[in-house]
Formats: C-alpha cells, sequence, structure tokens
C-alpha cells in the first residue's frame, strides 16, 4: 500500500484488542458454537428449570445479536440482551447469574503477544497516546472483557469498547469519541487492527490505518500500510 502517512503529525495510536493485542487461545472460528454448550453449564450450575426447548429458542435468538452472522453496527448491553434472550424462562434466576456462568463456561486462555507491552512501552516512550477501539462479544459485560487483558488497561490513556461507546467497527464513533477526548484530528492518528471492519473505520474516519497480517494472509482491505508484528510500527 502507499505510504500517505506523515510522521510527524501522529500523536495517537489506537489499537483493537482481539487479534492485535491479544487473543483466545482456545477460540474457535466463531463465538455461536459455544452458545448450546454455555447455556447447558449455566442449566446446570444455576439448577434452572428450563426446558431444552427453551434453551434451544435462547441459543437461536442469541445469534441474532451475533454480528458476524447479523450485522449491526449499534451494539447492546448484556442486561438489554440476556433479557430478550431468556425472556420466556421467568424469574429462574438473576439475569447477571446467568450471565456470568454463561461467559465462565467457556475457559476462555488469554495469550498476550509477546511484542505487544514492548511496543506500548516504545511508543509511550516517544510521547504517544495509545488508545483502543474494541468490539465486545455480544452479551460479554464489559468488565469481564476487560479482565481478560487487565494487565493491558495502564498503558492506555483511552479505552472505548462497543459497550461503552454504544457502536460497533466500523462505524467510526469510537474513533470520534477517542480523537475528541484528545483534542486532535482524524490525519493525527492511525489505527491498527487484524480485520478488515478495522481498516474500514479507519477510512470511514480518515485516518491512517495498519492492518497486522500475522498469518500473512496478503489480505488488501485498502489498507495504507500491513505489518506482520506490532513491533514494526514506526513513528
Amino acid at each position: 500500500m502507499q505510504e500517505k502517512q506523515n510522521r510527524g503529525m501522529i500523536k495517537a495510536v489506537v489499537f483493537d484488542i482481539g487479534g492485535t493485542l491479544m487473543e483466545y487461545r482456545s477460540m474457535p472460528n466463531g463465538w455461536a458454537s459455544f452458545y448450546p454448550a454455555a447455556f447447558e453449564y449455566a442449566r446446570q450450575k444455576l439448577k434452572l428449570e428450563i426446558s431444552d426447548e427453551q434453551m434451544k429458542k435462547s441459543v437461536e435468538l442469541l445469534k441474532e445479536y451475533n454480528p458476524k452472522l447479523h450485522y449491526r453496527e449499534i451494539d447492546y448491553t448484556p442486561e438489554e440482551i440476556f433479557k430478550k434472550v431468556t425472556a420466556d424462562w421467568g424469574s429462574v434466576a438473576p439475569l447477571d447469574s446467568i450471565i456470568k456462568a454463561f461467559f465462565e463456561s467457556m475457559h476462555l486462555e488469554a495469550y498476550i503477544y509477546d511484542e505487544t507491552v514492548p511496543t506500548l512501552e516504545r511508543l509511550r516512550k516517544q510521547g504517544i497516546k495509545i488508545a483502543t477501539y474494541t468490539d465486545v462479544a455480544a452479551g460479554m459485560p464489559d468488565e469481564m472483557h476487560i479482565g481478560y487483558f487487565k494487565e493491558l488497561m495502564p498503558y492506555f490513556d483511552k479505552y472505548v469498547s462497543s459497550i461503552t461507546c454504544g457502536y460497533r467497527k466500523p462505524n467510526p464513533k469510537g474513533l470520534e469519541e477517542i480523537a475528541r477526548y484528545f483534542g486532535i484530528t482524524p490525519e493525527e492518528m492511525i489505527m491498527v487492527g487484524d480485520e478488515e471492519k478495522d481498516i474500514k473505520v479507519a477510512k470511514r474516519f480518515n485516518c491512517y490505518s495498519i492492518l497486522i497480517d500475522r498469518k500473512e494472509t496478503n489480505a488488501d482491505f485498502g489498507q495504507d500500510r500491513t505489518i506482520r508484528k506490532l513491533s514494526e510500527i514506526e513513528i
């Protein structure tokens, strides 16, 4: 991709999280494959008196909120999602207990890439502001999401998720919020991510885009630059 970045202008770097700064090593291709077992785990753990049919209906309803199955940019809180997904269960258990058990069942194993912290530390020393714009899995509480990479939080000058801003990428609302917080323009920001939506959101916001292509797929989403690892970021 053609370089158009004026490095002297860059004041902030915005990172996606999953697949960019860390990954879930036990994660399959999609969250939806987790749903049946997760609801069964919640039923057993909380001793919920609900039928197999009710569980199947809940699985299908939750799939409707999965953005990879049903595209959406607006995001919803876990409470909004699970209230609708479990509407016909009755008052079998507190909603927060159901949500916690549901995601607890997945036993997600988080792995922070080796070059992540050194790269964030280097950018900090250069005086670059660091932010994140991350999409949270449908129905997952933001605090649970953060819990998988809590050691990275001190490096972020601004944390924005799809839940905190109410929109998922490629909607630029999160980038707008970050730019406003730092008092900078799109031309003074870089967006780094591993998916097409990360490049699309950068292009919609008109900031510089970097695709991290760890698997060397040679994907072309119109990004300004492609890197294989975070340590290749130079400002």
